[in-house]
């Protein structure tokens, strides 16, 4: 494989799942290492991507100077963000994951709406504090650096205390035979946990992250009541998951 191809391939891994790990990628590619790394180093040199130890994250996590060019599918992800408002009521307490597509769901909240937000994700907490109406609570703990949020067993201790009416969930892996996976175990276990305290899960994922699995398992499929894409939610490739029982929207 060409050193352009190869790179194409990572961005593209990166710019769907957000982040990517340097063995994961030596896999796929099948390559070493060093070369990959040498891949994003060049990558992270043209400002395609963020070159963090052990891996990349998309540009779009540079929640600080939010440019909607670097969001990548950002059309798609703002079609779910405005979808997934459409569950929320005054009063609930809402519980909300990382990623770019809860990002922009945070940036986009009517300003008038008044829940009180329960995050693990620091970017996601940064932009719900500039909310005018609503509470935001961070849960705090061990950051990781390819997933922007807060992991460990003092996370999950701590969200077991909570009982949220409602969770947005950001999606890794999905597919309608395996459930929802993720490629980092300490970030599957709070997705478990986050997902077993809330009353509603709403998984959120564009279409193209539709069909892959990542090689940690956190739930079957059936224990998600909602799936929002950007798609028709008639749309032919929804129909496994239609099948499946979820709410698709």
């Amino acid at each position: 494989m060409l050193k352009k191809e190869r790179q194409a391939l990572i961005l593209r891994e990166v710019n769907i799942h957000n982040k990517v790990i340097l063995s994961d990628l030596s896999q796929k590619l099948q390559v070493s290492e060093d070369t990959v790394r040498r891949d994003i180093q060049e990558l992270d040199e043209a400002e395609k991507l963020v070159k963090v130890r052990g891996g990349a994250l998309s540009k779009s996590y540079q929640v600080y100077s939010y440019k909607e060019h670097d969001i990548y599918a950002y059309q798609e992800k703002t079609i779910i963000a405005r979808k997934a408002i459409t569950y929320l009521r005054d009063d609930m307490l809402v519980l909300i994951s990382g990623g770019s597509t809860n990002l922009e769901l945070a940036r986009i909240l009517p300003p008038d709406l008044k829940v009180t937000f329960l995050t693990v994700s620091l970017t996601t907490a940064m932009q719900l504090m500039e909310h005018p109406s609503s509470e935001t609570l961070f849960v705090g703990g061990h950051l990781s650096k390819t997933a922007q949020i807060a992991i460990g067993g003092e996370v999950v201790q701590t969200l077991n205390e909570f009982r949220p009416d409602i969770c947005f969930l950001g999606v890794n892996g999905i597919d309608a035979q395996e459930g929802l996976s993720e490629n980092d175990w300490e970030v599957a276990a709070v997705k478990k946990t986050m997902i077993r305290v809330s009353k509603k899960v709403l998984a959120l994922s564009i279409a193209e992250k539709l069909n892959s699995v990542q090689k940690i398992k956190v739930c079957e499929m059936n224990q998600i009541d909602t799936l929002i894409t950007e798609l028709n939610p008639e749309h032919e490739k929804l129909t496994p998951y239609r099948n499946s029982g979820v709410e698709v929207v």
